[in-house]
């Protein structure tokens, strides 16, 4: 039987729901080192201007491809909200991200063998209830660990609130789609009684992939 979420075809100009988790649940981010490099990984492909490696060889420039709307990085798993211009857009910068991540992990910490339990699962957001939470369950995340989410530093919460600004990160896509109602993003998140049902649909979609 197929695991839901696993196979990588994506559509155009489509939002997707991207998580994975360590194999067997293990960490996959130990310390500071670990965080930063998985986000600069996003930053290579997605800033306004391509980078190359030591070797003078560009990286895969895919800003045009695909957008990073939000983020949470977990010790032992992630959850990234993802804007597919183009078909190939995610699948080119997830491939190039966990490759090179999974091959960072390996050798900082002198290990071998599989990081994550899969290349990684993607949910196409099909409905507006979904994207229209998506961004405020990622952010809420921090809470299962009993941390506070307004100041986890490994998530994408400071640049909704305008505190902290990049150019590989794109939240306005969302901020500017819900405009009238997102006036005060602090509040929309905080809302988590009213808005519980709505969480608690998008954790059974995760829990049955």
């Amino acid at each position: 039987m197929p695991v839901k979420n696993v196979v990588k075809e994506f559509a155009s100009d489509s939002y997707y729901h991207v998580y994975n988790r360590g194999v067997y649940h293990q960490d996959t981010f130990v310390n500071e080192s670990d965080y930063s490099t998985f986000l600069s990984l996003f930053k290579r492909h997605l800033s306004i201007h391509s980078t190359q490696d030591i070797t003078r060889r560009t990286f895969p420039h895919l800003r045009k491809e695909v957008e990073l709307l939000a983020y949470c990085l977990m010790p032992n798993h992630f959850h990234l909200l993802i804007y597919n211009k183009k078909e190939a857009g995610l699948t080119d910068l997830m491939r190039s991200v966990m490759t090179a991540y999974s091959m960072h992990f390996n050798k900082a910490h002198k290990r071998k063998g599989v990081l994550f339990e899969s290349s990684y699962k993607a949910s196409l957001i099909k409905n507006e209830a979904y994207l229209w939470h998506i961004s405020r369950y990622i952010h809420l995340n921090p809470q299962d660990l009993g941390m506070d989410y307004s100041s986890y530093p490994h998530s994408s919460y400071g640049y909704y609130l305008g505190t902290k600004q990049s150019e590989w990160i794109s939240p306005k896509r969302i901020l500017e789609t819900h405009s009238s109602e997102l006036n005060n993003y602090p509040d929309f998140v905080a809302d988590y009684k009213s808005t519980r049902q709505d969480l608690q649909q998008i954790k059974h979609l995760l829990a049955n992939s």
